[in-house]
């Protein structure tokens, strides 16, 4: 872990900070090893702390990699025990030394925070552009995550047949994942773990899902978000249930398929992910579809279903070798249906085409 401490701290440094504390389960999982309830403080010149309750503390010393854990109880005097440790060190130093940031997002714990570290400030920067970079152990398990995505494509193409519901299916590839080894993201904004949608409801980016039954001539718009060991990939496919119902279904596709393949020939490291999205967005406009595309093209991927970068229009951050993102333009045609197509890759040098971590066709699959 001594690279993400050093990788953390200096990004703290920019800001005149020479701690972090952590509170948000993704953060305290990249500074410790450790996902689970509780804190962690990251100082400068100390070994990393993390403050969890006694139920949590074992786990907390096997995962961790060189932490001191300490046990606290929940609530206000897990808070307390943190901020001591973090007060005490400015005391150590004479108080001349920099600030402290914390990613808490809870105002009642800031509040008392502040009381007893006054120089401490809300925002999660440092946390946010050391994460952007993945190292080698962390594309390694999101590459792992993305095998096991195309491994449910394959039970789409396999098991999806008409008749079937949209249901139905996201419970055989819910139980084929976590046999697999990948989850559920827990993603606040939907009720369900994945989406699967058919003829209308393909034509809605965020479809939840439905009972309804899949019928000859649809559209079926899969996209499969998964968490394994921590990590996030997030790859889609659209899929044709029988022949499509229209011959403008086929040319979508072939719209959309060809703007995925520019995404990704615009996605080299030194581009601004900004023209990521234009490499996207101006063909489909191009083609008159453009209204219909109503969504960025990408987002980072880590830790979270949605990190920095950014994937959109005039976004001006360039690309760094071991960012790891998502290109998924898509059409949606309202009432009708909907394709997207997704890939989730890292950027790898200079020069170098991006690592598309996923190996499932981008052919149209009719089953």
């Amino acid at each position: 872990m001594g690279a993400r401490y050093g990788s953390l701290l200096r990004s703290a440094g920019r800001m005149k900070f020479d701690t972090l504390i952590a509170f948000r389960p993704e953060n305290i999982s990249y500074m410790t090893g450790f996902w689970g309830e509780a804190a962690a403080v990251l100082q400068r010149g100390q070994k990393p702390v993390i403050v969890s309750p006694e139920l949590e503390a074992a786990r907390a010393e096997s995962e961790s990699g060189g932490c001191e854990v300490v046990v606290a109880e929940r609530g206000m005097r897990g808070i307390a025990s943190t901020a001591a440790r973090v007060a005490r060190a400015g005391r150590r130093d004479g108080g001349g030394g920099g600030g402290a940031c914390t990613d808490c997002r809870d105002y009642q714990t800031m509040t008392y925070l502040k009381r007893a570290v006054p120089k401490i400030v809300q925002t999660e920067e440092p946390f946010d552009a050391s994460r952007m970079v993945k190292d080698p152990s962390e594309i390694a398990v999101l590459r792992k995550a993305s095998r096991i995505i195309d491994c449910l494509f394959e039970v789409c193409s396999q098991k999806m047949r008409a008749g079937q519901r949209e249901s139905e299916l996201q419970a055989v590839l819910m139980a084929e994942a976590a046999a697999q080894g990948a989850f559920d993201v827990g993603y606040s904004s939907t009720l369900n773990p994945l989406i699967v949608a058919g003829g209308p409801n393909g034509a809605l980016p965020h479809a939840q899902v439905s009972r309804r039954r899949f019928r000859r001539g649809d559209m079926v718009v899969v996209d499969l978000t998964l968490r394994h060991k921590g990590y996030v990939s997030d790859a889609t496919r659209t899929f044709a249930v029988g022949r499509p119902a229209s011959e403008e279904a086929q040319d979508v596709y072939d719209i959309v398929r060809e703007s995925q393949r520019l995404g990704l020939a615009a996605a080299r490291a030194g581009a601004a992910c900004g023209s990521v999205d234009a490499a996207c967005r101006s063909y489909i406009e191009r083609q008159g579809y453009g209204r219909y595309f109503v969504h960025s093209t990408g987002h980072g991927i880590g830790l979270e279903v949605h990190e920095l970068p950014a994937v959109s229009r005039n976004v001006a951050t360039r690309l760094r070798r071991g960012m790891a993102i998502t290109v998924e333009p898509g059409i949606y045609l309202p009432g009708r249906f909907g394709v997207r197509i997704e890939d989730s890759l890292v950027i790898r040098g200079p020069g170098q085409a991006p690592g598309v971590l996923h190996r499932f066709t981008k052919d149209l699959v009719t089953v």
